[in-house]
């Protein structure tokens, strides 16, 4: 209340022109501003920092990079060796049982996880016990740091208690370099049921013996082998089976191997005797000790075979079976020869028995398939069928002779009935087929198939079969107790028959003459009848050319059919037709006919 003066001080001052703030000293009404002066303390450090005022301030080197735990710490693990004692409640051998597991920490991310090591043949599920992660130390929320483990102390996770017993070196010096000092290690505790089971561990003792090695030394890779033979012709089945015995000169074993022969019946399984120390003379034992035993032991053998126990020309008896040595190789040879002064190496010749022949019957034929096919079965175990005549199937290739046929039999039904007998001349078989007649009531169709006809009288050991020369017209052939007349025959049968006139009885060639002689008297003088008017040879030849083209070009005809029909119509055998039954055969058969050629035929 007793100010009176109230003004402002300049804050605002003009400079060359250019205006500049000023920083007041004194508030309204003049009195004095501490905030915008120096005080005493600041004034005295201006003093002592006048280098710093004069010079400016001092660099200061920059500050570490910022290293984060996972990087410093990564793969740095801490490794405690700790047991649990489980209780075991059901079981007379043991009541309770001690687990040895590694508890490992994980300071990058401060995570812990339990391993048990596998035991063999323990029968308990072992590996992982706790996974990794952060473990829980309370009820609170903390979690087990790495200060809180240390040696001979107890840790508890998830209700059960572990005993850490000792860690590795690196967990130890980790540990000291933080300042914790560590508790003295303690003894691993082993289970003691599984320290019973446990099998002892065999202590080999090899005594030290220079001459072996010496042997060994001098004499590696260096092999005597001999040339045997074991003779068991005594027992059934028995023969001379040969071997070869290799006596190796570094340790002293001996080894057996079979010969293998090719296709003698035997699998190969060469060796007979593996490489081995074989006993020559054994310690006499009571009578109550067994004879037969697995394994022989030094002391139960006083003598071993050596190099002076197998000759040329001596008996062996290796395991109870007798080997005579005939021969040996070159090497055997000049080791003996050196070695013992032994110079009688002459080779002993073996003498085989000869081979009983056993004659080889042949059974009768029992009547399934052809007997040539039956036949291999008695030559060998996997029959191949017999061999073809390739020069007679490649001549006579769709070589087919035809005969009609007539059935004999006494009912008149069957008298009727026609066959076409198709004997193919490139593999000597027969076939035989029944057109079929509408309204018959019998089903035609294949009445035997392709097969071989042996005559009757043949024996099955020496069958005959049916061939041409026995097809004459007029002829009976039984066929599986089916008796037939031949009535007629192809004009290619007559053809072919005379081309190979010399292969062909002459009755044959006769009645086959004689059946086509009428038939081509009667085609001769029709054909005489017609005049030519007037058309040459070679005009009448390049006609039937045109008409075989103009047929050519409609590929659903069926010539076989188109001939039938013609048969059929021409019932005289004159081969002669009107021209209005020929045209309208033609559009029956579906047959294209041509006007111009029509006309000019």
């Amino acid at each position: 209340p007793q100010k009176t003066s109230f003004h402002r001080s300049q804050t605002l001052g003009y400079k060359n022109g250019f205006a500049f703030p000023r920083v007041p000293t004194v508030g309204i009404g003049g009195e004095r501003l501490y905030e915008n002066q120096l005080s005493q303390a600041e004034l005295d450090e201006l003093s002592n920092q006048r280098r710093t005022l004069t010079y400016g301030p001092a660099k200061q080197a920059p500050p570490p990079a910022f290293v984060p735990a996972h990087v410093a710490f990564d793969k740095k693990i801490l490794k405690f060796d700790a047991y649990f004692q489980e209780d075991v409640p059901l079981s007379t051998e043991e009541c309770y049982r001690i687990r040895q597991v590694c508890i490992y920490y994980f300071l990058e991310d401060d995570s812990m996880s339990v391993i048990e090591p596998a035991v063999q043949n323990s029968g308990l599920p072992q590996g992982k016990h706790i996974r990794r992660h952060r473990m829980p130390k309370n009820d609170r929320g903390d979690h087990y740091h790495w200060k809180d483990l240390n040696r001979g102390m107890n840790i508890t996770m998830y209700g059960k208690t572990y005993r850490i017993v000792d860690c590795d070196p690196f967990t130890q010096m980790f540990l000291e370099s933080h300042g914790i000092e560590l508790n003295p290690p303690e003894k691993m505790v082993f289970d003691r049921y599984t320290e019973l089971r446990r099998k002892p561990v065999y202590q080999y003792t090899t005594p030290s013996d220079f001459d072996r090695l010496k042997q060994f030394l001098t004499y590696d890779k260096q092999v005597l082998r001999f040339y045997a033979m074991w003779d068991d012709t005594n027992s059934m089945f028995g023969e001379n089976r040969p071997y070869i015995i290799y006596y190796y000169l570094a340790d002293g074993t001996v080894e057996v191997r079979e010969v293998y022969k090719q296709n003698d019946g035997r699998d190969p399984f060469p060796v007979l005797i593996k490489r081995q120390r074989l006993p020559k003379t054994l310690v006499d034992k009571k009578k109550t000790f067994p004879s037969c035993v697995l394994e022989i032991s030094e002391e139960d053998v006083l003598e071993w075979y050596t190099a002076k126990d197998f000759a040329v020309g001596k008996s062996t008896t290796l395991f109870g079976r007798t080997f005579f040595i005939y021969d040996c190789d070159e090497f055997t040879r000049n080791f003996y020869r050196d070695k013992f002064g032994i110079t009688d190496f002459q080779p002993v010749e073996i003498k085989k028995k000869p081979l009983e022949e056993v004659p080889q019957v042949i059974p009768p034929y029992n009547g399934f398939g052809m007997p040539e096919d039956s036949l291999q079965n008695c030559f060998s175990l996997f029959p191949k069928p017999p061999r073809k005549d390739i020069i007679k199937m490649l001549e006579n290739d769709h070589k087919v002779l035809r005969y009609q046929m007539a059935l004999e039999s006494p009912n008149p039904e069957d008298r009727k009935r026609r066959f076409i007998l198709s004997y193919f001349l490139s593999n000597d078989l027969i076939s035989i087929y029944e057109p079929r007649v509408h309204n018959s009531g019998i089903i035609g169709g294949k009445y035997l198939g392709k097969t071989r006809v042996a005559k009757p009288g043949s024996t099955p050991e020496n069958p005959t079969y049916y061939e041409p020369s026995d097809f004459s017209i007029g002829s009976t052939i039984e066929v599986f107790g089916h008796r037939f007349v031949i009535t007629d025959a192809d004009e290619y049968v007559l053809n072919y028959m005379e081309s190979n006139a010399e292969s062909f009885p002459a009755a044959t060639l006769e009645s086959l003459r004689n059946h086509f002689c009428p038939q081509q008297v009667v085609k001769e003088p029709a054909k005489s009848d017609i005049p030519m008017l007037g058309t040459s040879k070679q005009e009448l030849d390049e006609l039937v050319v045109q008409v075989q083209e103009e047929l050519k070009l409609h590929k659903y005809l069926n010539n076989k059919n188109i001939r039938e029909a013609f048969l059929q119509c021409d019932k005289d055998g004159s081969g002669i037709l009107d021209k209005a039954r020929f045209l309208a055969l033609c559009d029956s058969l579906s047959v294209p006919t041509n006007a111009f050629l029509v006309n000019k035929v």
